[in-house]
């Protein structure tokens, strides 16, 4: 009797897909999901998956994740359209948002979630809502938690905060200033010493996030001396506050004529945007001094007499845990915790840097999301970029990052506030 040898339809259909199913990332529910085509245009290490959460949503900032895996973001005001919050669920697990809601009178930059509250930074309040278990939208009204803060329109009046495990608020009150000059736009004015914008911007001040309706000068002068920081969170204990500054401008443009070293090349890398670790009671050096990324050290601003050599007063101001190249503008930093991405990225931050406007003629430089080592609070290695391509082209700004979260499978979401996309970038292996 001659045996069948035709193959089993099994062998031929199912076990294939069986074994093509682990190669396939999964998202934290264990639903399978596709990376973008080509990631997207972003590119990442090897090994990592690029997918779009969602798309063309408006002007976001930045996302915070709720408990149940929904995100908030939270979009700025946009020509006649008012911000607010924008709700996304994943409803099938895939990875992508399919239900969409958003609520908020006015818009902003900042989003936090602490103690069942949703905690949202307009230009010149902190407000919140009660969030019930599972909610895409508050069931009652806003609370104001603080109100009145200094903002002048179109000059560093976005307000970014972190929250502590204490529950105080630390909130960037950015300066609207370059560097404190007595005749802005002006080329070689000098500096107002002291600066008078000191006394309530240019630094971060401290809120109880339990009482409702302060004003600003309820608050605590927490840090000073911190042009603007877009980038602000705390670290995984929530007990030191982390932050990044946009440094200050136009060192050629306003002194190139006087002093020979402010050369346009010179200007494109400097000052460094600096990354913090914010010290309570700590002046860290604007507007008299700017840190320089070649001589690696905080020189005085030439406002203040300085001539970039010059540290003077400036090499006993705080100084910066690390350093990166000038105007790339630093608008989100998050710690990355767990286990989810493999151990040279973890325990550092990541930063995303919106872009520069003020290079040139160097290229604008920027656009993209850098990975820093940390260890015990200092540098444990250079920076690198994690994810770039967003600018699209030499000349094309099409995404410009400006927000991060770390989503609850580990995955690192990147806000893009050009084309209101929002990425999710996941550890897929090799």
């Amino acid at each position: 009797m001659q045996r069948d040898r035709r193959i089993p339809l099994f062998v031929l259909f199912v076990l294939p897909v069986l074994l093509v199913l682990p190669m396939l990332p999964s998202n934290a529910q264990g639903t399978r999901t596709q990376c973008a085509p080509g990631n997207a245009g972003i590119k990442v290490p090897e090994g990592f998956c690029v997918q779009i959460v969602a798309d063309s949503v408006g002007p976001a900032r930045h996302v915070a994740v709720a408990p149940n895996g929904d995100l908030f973001v939270a979009l700025r005001n946009a020509n006649k359209a008012t911000g607010g919050v924008l709700a996304l669920r994943d409803v099938n697990g895939d990875g992508v948002a399919e239900t969409k809601k958003t609520f908020g009178v006015a818009g902003g930059s900042e989003i936090r979630f602490h103690d069942g509250h949703l905690y949202f930074g307009t230009d010149s309040a902190i407000i919140r809502w009660k969030m019930a278990p599972g909610a895409m939208e508050p069931a009652g009204a806003l609370d104001t938690v603080v109100s009145g803060l200094v903002s002048e329109r179109g000059h560093h009046a976005a307000k970014t905060f972190a929250i502590g495990a204490d529950g105080w608020i630390y909130v960037n009150i950015g300066a609207p200033s370059n560097a404190c000059e007595a005749r802005p736009n002006t080329q070689q004015s000098e500096g107002r010493k002291p600066c008078p914008l000191l006394d309530n911007s240019g630094g971060v001040w401290r809120f109880d996030s339990r009482k409702l309706k302060q004003r600003q000068s309820d608050g605590e002068r927490f840090a000073t001396g911190l042009r603007n920081l877009m980038a602000i969170t705390m670290d995984p204990s929530g007990r030191t506050l982390w932050a990044a500054q946009h440094g200050r401008d136009l060192l050629a443009g306003n002194w190139g004529k006087k002093i020979a070293m402010y050369t346009d090349a010179k200007s494109a890398e400097n000052p460094a945007e600096e990354l913090f670790r914010i010290e309570q009671g700590k002046d860290y050096g604007w507007p008299y001094c700017y840190y320089d990324i070649d001589a690696k050290k905080k020189v005085l601003a030439p406002e203040y007499g300085g001539d970039g050599v010059k540290q003077e007063q400036c090499a006993s101001k705080g100084q910066p845990v690390a350093a990166f190249p000038g105007h790339w503008a630093p608008n989100g930093i998050v710690f990355s915790s767990g286990s989810a991405f493999p151990a040279a990225f973890r325990g550092g931050v990541f930063i995303a840097f919106h872009g520069s406007w003020n290079r040139a003629p160097a290229p604008q430089a920027g656009f993209n999301v850098v990975y820093q080592p940390l260890t015990g609070g200092q540098t444990s290695g250079a920076y690198t970029v994690f994810a770039d391509g967003f600018r699209g082209g030499p000349t094309e700004m099409q995404y410009r990052p400006a927000g991060l979260a770390v989503d609850r499978d580990g995955s690192l979401l990147v806000v893009d506030d050009k084309a209101g996309r929002i990425y999710r970038i996941r550890w897929v292996g090799r």
